[in-house]
């Protein structure tokens, strides 16, 4: 019979992470772990990250959720026949866990070559918001670690500061040496969008993630259709099951991207469905992870490592938190990597249940 049990832990951030919405010291998170009870020495682990003021899914109920989870998974009589919720992180921990659990309880839930630390993934380095010197601080860094793609998070600080920051890397560095994404949060309206990717235009962008909040699409459709930047979406997507929703909305919006965040759209096979939807259409696409730990990373790292990808993905919080979990995942430069053996260190996880 399967069993299943819950964790929660606190992940510290090594510096205060800002978003156009909020600023944030600590992000809490889930751990979940299934076996059976013939065998308790195998068992999947899967991550359930919870989003703070930043989600729906951020519900008083949510830790009662997860226990009624674990119990329909103790009455399921194989892994096939585990009912989920419709909610999208927990979704995404248990579909990891009993994947895991699947594969013999080894971490590896998609089985590539970088599952076995054979190959590495370019990914982009990121720039949380801040005052002009703390981003610009940040920017060296990041370019001094070797990173060719950088993305920068605007819309926190005066937007005449966040131009003289791109300018001021436009200076030392051409398009053809870094390439710069943008990611807005939501911070434009439709009145001052365009104008504001016209402004960052001259500074040769690659792409602008979320120029305006999600639920609009008629104003972003026409958005990505006077936009001198390819627009990128990415809390838009949140929200849609069905192959219908998601071909009628990016068939509607047409951006030049969209970006996945597995844990916010439904979890490894919605994911998938997005990415099929996105072909057809012509549609480019990344993954990026959303401030999981780095078990959750891992998970999306060797996801997104069985598609192949030729762009830099979005994979690069493993480094934001002061106590993250052991796990075989590391970076080199402007590279995440695997090595093929080692576990999670989740031996000081207090379980329910």
């Amino acid at each position: 019979m399967l069993k299943a049990q819950w964790a929660p832990y606190t992940l510290r951030f090594l510096e205060t992470a800002v978003t156009s919405r909020q600023r944030m010291q600590v992000k809490d998170t889930f751990f979940v772990r299934v076996w059976d009870d013939s065998t308790p020495e195998i068992f999947g682990v899967g991550e359930v990250p919870l989003f703070r003021g930043l989600s729906a899914e951020d519900t008083p109920g949510f830790e009662e959720l997860l226990d009624r989870t674990c119990r329909e998974i103790g009455h399921a009589q194989s892994a096939a026949d585990v009912r989920l919720p419709e909610v999208s992180s927990i979704w995404f921990g248990f579909e990891m866990a009993l994947r895991d659990f699947a594969t013999g309880g080894r971490r590896l839930y998609f089985d590539t070559p970088w599952a076995h630390g054979r190959t590495r993934q370019q990914i982009n380095g990121l720039v949380w918001m801040g005052d002009r010197d703390t981003m610009a601080r940040r920017i060296r860094q990041k370019l001094d670690a070797g990173f060719h793609c950088v993305k920068l998070k605007i819309g926190g600080i005066d937007f005449a500061e966040e131009l003289d920051l791109l300018r001021l890397i436009r200076r030392e560095y051409g398009p053809e040496d870094i390439e710069l994404r943008l990611d807005a949060n939501g911070s434009f309206t439709r009145e001052n969008a365009v104008e504001k990717l016209k402004r960052l235009s001259e500074f040769h962008i690659h792409s602008l993630e979320q120029p305006i909040k999600a639920g609009n699409p008629e104003e972003m459709a026409s958005i990505c259709r006077e936009s001198p930047i390819d627009i990128a979406l990415d809390e838009e997507l949140i929200g849609f099951r069905s192959g219908d929703e998601k071909r009628r909305l990016l068939a509607a919006v047409m951006p030049r991207y969209i970006i996945l965040k597995p844990a916010l759209c439904g979890g490894f096979a919605q994911a998938d469905e997005w990415i099929s939807t996105a072909r057809e259409l012509n549609i480019g696409w990344w993954a990026t992870s959303a401030l999981e730990s780095n078990v959750g990373l891992d998970a999306i790292g060797q996801w997104v490592s069985h598609y192949g990808p030729d762009m830099p993905q979005g994979l690069g919080t493993g480094q934001l938190y002061a106590n993250n979990i052991q796990t075989p995942v590391y970076l080199d430069g402007q590279y995440i990597c695997r090595t093929e053996n080692g576990g999670y260190d989740i031996s000081e996880m207090a379980w329910n249940g």
